[in-house]
Parts: C-alpha cells; sequence; structure tokens
C-alpha cells in the first residue's frame, strides 16, 4: 500500500479548525487567515500543501460530514425488522434530523459560488447514496410487496437528486415559504410512486433549516 504523504493528524486539526470557524462565523465571514491563526502555529504552506483554496477545505469537510452520515444509513439499510418502506422512510427522516444540519445551515456556504462543492454534492447524491443505500432499499420492498415500482434504479436516484439538490436552499437561494411549496410538491410526487414516506414534521424541519440559513447568510 501506498504511504500517505499528507499527514492524517495536520488534515484533521484543519478541517476540524475550519468546520469550527465556519460554524461559529460563517462560511463567507472566514478568512484562510482566520483558519491558520486557530491551527496552533502551523503556516499558510502548511495549509496550502494539503490544499488549494478556502473552497477545497469546504468540499472536504462537506465530505468527511457526508461519510458520518453513510454509516448510519448503512445501519438502516441492514435493519432486518423493517419493511423496505419503513427502511426509505427513516433514512429520509434520520438523514433530515441530523444535529450537523444546524449547524451547516447556520454556517451559510454560498454554496452556488463552488461548482465542485455543488459537483460533489451531486456525486455523492447519486453515486454514493442513492446506488448503494437507497437502492437496495426499494429492491428489498419490491421483494416484501411494500414498494411497487418498474424502475426502482432510476426511483433511487431521483430521491436523493430531489432532496439533496433541488430541496437545498444554499444551491437555490429559496426562502422558508418557498422550500415548503416544494416540500408539498416533493411528497405529492413520492405519493404517486406509492411512497407514503414524507411528512408534516418534515416539512417544517426543511423550513426551519431554511430559515437558519437565510438568517446568518
Amino acid at each position: 500500500m501506498a504511504r500517505n504523504k499528507y499527514p492524517e493528524e495536520t488534515v484533521n486539526l484543519i478541517l476540524e479548525t475550519a468546520t469550527r470557524l465556519f460554524v461559529q462565523k460563517g462560511y463567507e465571514h472566514t478568512s484562510i487567515q482566520d483558519i491558520i491563526n486557530n491551527l496552533g502555529g502551523l503556516s499558510k504552506g502548511a495549509i496550502y500543501h494539503h490544499f488549494k483554496s478556502k473552497e477545497e477545505i469546504l468540499v472536504a469537510v462537506t465530505n468527511r460530514l457526508a461519510e458520518e452520515s453513510n454509516k448510519k444509513l448503512f445501519e438502516i439499510k441492514n435493519r432486518t425488522d423493517m419493511t423496505g418502506l419503513e427502511k426509505l422512510k427513516k433514512l429520509l427522516t434520520d438523514s433530515l434530523n441530523r444535529p450537523v444540519h444546524d449547524s451547516i445551515f447556520s454556517a451559510a456556504p454560498n454554496i452556488k459560488s463552488s461548482p465542485a462543492l455543488v459537483y460533489s454534492i451531486l456525486m455523492e447524491s447519486v453515486d454514493t447514496v442513492a446506488h448503494q443505500d437507497v437502492l437496495p432499499i426499494i429492491r428489498q420492498g419490491i421483494e416484501d410487496g411494500s414498494i411497487q415500482v418498474e424502475y426502482p434504479e432510476e426511483l433511487a436516484e431521483l430521491v436523493m437528486l430531489v432532496g439533496n439538490i433541488w430541496l437545498n436552499p444554499m444551491i437555490f437561494d429559496d426562502n422558508p415559504d418557498g422550500i415548503y411549496r416544494k416540500c408539498v410538491m416533493y411528497d405529492k410526487m413520492l405519493r404517486g410512486f406509492g411512497l407514503d414516506i414524507f411528512d408534516e414534521s418534515m416539512f417544517e424541519r426543511f423550513r426551519r433549516l431554511t430559515e437558519m440559513y437565510c438568517k446568518n447568510k
């Protein structure tokens, strides 16, 4: 195995510091110098040795948070006491209610100005979550009779793309009322596929997260 040329402890320190500052000050109001000042003596060169820009740091922070979420999704996927439909609802509910979302939306990063981050979210939604977590659950639902759909792979991608991209106010700059209306439409779409997995509490959770974002952007 090739030796990792980037010391893991240094990268971890940079990402932990950046995450804390993004939450405290907001992404737009945190500079590279702010991060350096909180690294306990590391130089600007040390940061740029690992990350080319603040945007790259944000992508890495987001990927790390996604990895933590994926562990929970794996646990849900492998439960034996739930139908596929029940698992799909729990997956969406637990993902939406993760406390870390409060920190991310309060930091209010300007995702629209970061094509790399938008692409990262897009590919994470489709290549990782949709195919590795949502698709097996939908296929289980088809087998146990709780889900009836003709194109499971396409449905898995659609569920994640709409949920993670279209319903993300940091990408489309929606206000709370606009997000609520989108949630209503998302629910109608899912019910059209026989998926009764979205409810009023989730609508309100999206609205609250959007309020946090609008307040701090």
